[in-house]
């Protein structure tokens, strides 16, 4: 199914977990799924979040597989292949995280390591009908993790359980608080997100607002609604953001001629970034966290969807349909640096789940678990019976 690059055992007899083939395991190399990166030596030390893995007894079961350079939100890989979605195999399975979403949703394994710099947990948790974690940017160290540099990139993990994802928080977050994250936050004030610049940005499907709203009342929180401006220049500041980075981290492949098609046109546009933008990303980046932060003043979390839309077909995007619109209310929040969660959501007369998001304080990422925790025991015990 394409799902991992490479399987192997590693590790206690602790729960199951895949490694996003962008971080490094000890005497592997780590080619972040390109052939532009076949001749990496193997990595001379695990990851910082893979050994704390292996110390607390997690069993590592394979590299998963990924867009080609974490640089895409599709998941679709010419070289390494396609993870199949396991929500339905005509979709994208999202990316760049595509492998560690696939690897949770099909059972491969228990949870999932992977990276989001503009969504890349989020978008292939959305797709895949699993939870995915953006910790606080800083919250979980990047040491062994590509690229070496990012203000944007988050390591965090992907599970089907809410109890699951908090124990791997635990084991890779120092001073990540396990029981308050365990503790079901039934009792809460959540911001039900309007986009403010909501024309410059992807329409949501109603449908999916819909499923949204239906899962806020399961949960029996308290709602209100929020309008939050500078969604779509937070956007647009963090595409320049991760361009300019991601050129500097892999720009000098462009000279191999061993890069996918999609990657090779986004890095060589992503050279002509200027000074001058990235000077207005870093305003547009103060400007919007401070507005986030205010619009969490009087809630523990906001709330929207994780993606405007169910996500496309694997023939519409390899026909060429534009899908960076799919990241339209995900990288705003790589940009601002607060933890942001998935969570599916059963879609009223579609067998694909959405994604609900939830955006907390930052700093806060235990209550976002203990939310989460709440919602899936709220949408277990609201579920309709089985068919006799």
């Amino acid at each position: 199914m394409n799902t991992y690059i490479a399987r192997f055992h590693l590790g206690g007899d602790g729960p199951t977990v895949a490694i996003k083939d962008s971080i490094d395991i000890a005497g592997m190399p780590t080619r972040a799924g390109s052939a532009a990166l076949e001749g990496m030596l193997p990595a001379s030390r695990h990851a910082h979040v893979v050994q704390a893995l292996l110390d607390a007894g997690w069993h590592i079961n394979g590299k998963a597989n990924m867009h080609e350079l974490a640089y895409g939100m599709t998941g679709v890989n010419a070289h390494t292949g396609t993870p199949r979605n396991p929500q339905d195999p005509h979709l994208i399975p999202g990316g760049s995280s595509s492998g560690s979403a696939a690897a949770v949703g099909h059972g491969d394994a228990d949870a999932a390591l992977g990276s989001d710099t503009g969504g890349s947990i989020r978008v292939p948790a959305a797709c895949c009908g699993v939870i995915g974690l953006k910790p606080t940017f800083g919250r979980v160290s990047r040491q062994g993790a590509w690229p070496r540099q990012s203000s944007l990139d988050c390591v965090g993990p992907l599970a089907r359980e809410m109890t699951l994802l908090a124990r791997m928080m635990a084991a890779i977050a120092p001073g990540f608080d396990l029981a308050r994250a365990a503790t079901p936050q039934r009792h809460a004030t959540v911001a039900l997100v309007r986009i403010g610049d909501a024309a410059d940005t992807m329409p949501i499907d109603p449908a999916i607002e819909t499923a949204i709203g239906a899962a806020v009342r399961a949960a029996g929180w308290q709602a209100r609604s929020v309008t939050l401006d500078g969604m779509a220049a937070a956007f647009g500041a963090a595409l320049d953001v991760i361009n300019h980075e991601t050129w500097q981290a892999f720009g000098h492949l462009t000279e191999h001629g061993a890069l996918g098609g999609d990657v090779e046109q986004r890095l060589r546009a992503a050279q002509a970034t200027s000074a001058a933008q990235l000077h207005q990303a870093e305003q547009v980046r103060a400007a919007f966290s401070i507005a986030v932060d205010r619009a969490l003043e009087q809630a523990d979390a906001l709330v929207l969807p994780t993606l405007p839309t169910l996500p496309p077909t694997l023939d519409a995007v390899r026909a060429g349909a534009s899908v960076i619109a799919l990241s339209t209310l995900v990288r705003p929040f790589n940009l601002s640096g607060h933890p942001a969660l998935s969570f599916p959501v059963a879609v009223c007369g579609s067998a694909v789940k959405a994604g609900l998001q939830l955006v907390g304080r930052k700093g806060d990422d235990e209550r976002l678990c203990a939310l989460a925790l709440h919602l899936q025991q709220a949408l277990r015990e609201t579920a309709p019976a089985p068919a006799a």
